[in-house]
């Protein structure tokens, strides 16, 4: 079994509900802290504020971009990672053009994925490619992984959370073969309790996003003891 900290440093805390109130941010940003939890991911509205939080810890600032449908214009999305960059944010989690991919407009989608992970890692920034698997056919959630693998994300991720359905061990096992050694796995979407973030840990994530990130901890502290 994981110790506390091991789980903690696999977690990305997930603030993205959209009727989340202001108050709750500040106070999950200094629970993540005392957690010491991977990242938190927060609307982009809130990035500055999170960002000055957590500024000199080792938990890293992020937000979303292009959330939750992908379908922004490249341009927009460009203007959403300079923005967030300033902001603060050290890890972005980029939803890809669910439509492109479903159309099999791969040109556009390595286009769009391309440029933004130039943009991001000019300034020294990570990026995170979300699937949203549940729309997905297996055949085109390989060609993603191949554009991801190719273009050498950081890491590729299974959902946003807000689709018809999240993380599953298919999806999750599919991604960490398709993609290979060089680029890590994020699960998310449904991950509640220890038992799922230690199943998708095993499988080779190297993050995992929940919102429940308090009780998760509680609940391995319980099973040491």
């Amino acid at each position: 079994m994981a110790t506390r900290s091991e789980v903690a440093r696999v977690i990305d805390h997930s603030l993205l509900t959209p009727n989340l109130d202001a108050g709750v941010v500040d106070e999950a940003c200094r629970h993540a802290l005392s957690w010491g939890v991977a990242s938190v991911c927060v609307m982009p509205c809130y990035l500055p504020h999170a960002a000055s939080i957590l500024k000199g810890s080792p938990v890293v600032p992020g937000t979303v971009i292009g959330f939750p449908h992908g379908t922004q214009v490249m341009s927009a999305k460009l203007f959403e990672i300079t923005q967030a960059l300033t902001d603060g944010a050290r890890e972005l989690d980029m939803v890809a053009n669910i439509s492109a991919v479903v159309s099999e407009d791969w040109d556009y989608v390595y286009e769009e994925i391309r440029g933004a992970l130039a943009e991001v890692h000019a300034h020294g920034a990570k990026l995170k490619v979300i699937f949203e698997n549940c729309y997905l056919s297996d055949l085109q959630k390989i060609r993603l992984c191949e554009i991801c693998k190719d273009l050498a994300v950081d890491w590729v991720k299974t959902s946003t959370g807000f689709g018809s359905g999240g993380a599953t061990v298919k999806d999750v096992t599919l991604m960490v073969h398709r993609v290979g050694p060089d680029v890590q796995v994020k699960a998310a979407g449904g991950i509640r309790d220890l038992r799922s973030l230690l199943m998708f840990k095993s499988l080779g994530c190297t993050r995992i996003g929940c919102s429940r990130t308090g009780d998760i901890l509680k609940e391995c502290e319980q099973h040491h003891g």
